[in-house]
């Protein structure tokens, strides 16, 4: 569960409220399911992610050695841990929405598969820098 006085970034679905059942239809919703504001255009990104891949060394050189930027996203499969720059834990599992804040790393525990919406800016700012650190020698 989340730190007192922090918002959980990690949702199952059995806890999103569901504001409508019909014949056929469930639809649940999170209010308040982090801030966007001050964000432009919005990009999504789909992972496809082997156990073991840990994002720290990829993101030093980004402020803090984090990714700044914030994430929205579902997992499809698989299980993932980000670690803040406290120190904290959370991880998300196959059927969880979450909300990832600036200041992270990630960690894949288990094969995933996610679908991510990030601020396009920010999060290209992310992979491009990724990318130049995966380049060899």
């Amino acid at each position: 569960m989340a730190s007192e006085g922090r918002t959980s970034l990690r949702i199952a679905k059995d806890k999103v409220d569901v504001r409508m059942e019909i014949p056929g239809a469930v639809i649940r919703q999170r209010t308040d399911f982090g801030d966007a504001s001050g964000f432009k255009t919005i990009s999504c990104e789909y992972f496809t992610l082997s156990a073991g891949v840990d994002t720290t060394p990829l993101f030093q050189g980004l402020e803090a050695d984090l990714c700044q930027c914030p994430h929205w996203g579902f997992v499809l499969s698989g299980e993932l841990t980000t670690t803040d720059a406290n120190g904290a834990h959370e991880t998300v599992n196959a059927n969880d929405l979450f909300y990832w804040p600036p200041g992270h790393n990630v960690k894949v525990d288990a094969d995933a598969e996610i679908v991510m919406f990030s601020p396009q800016r920010e999060h290209s700012h992310v992979i491009e820098h990724m990318i130049e650190k995966a380049k060899p020698g």
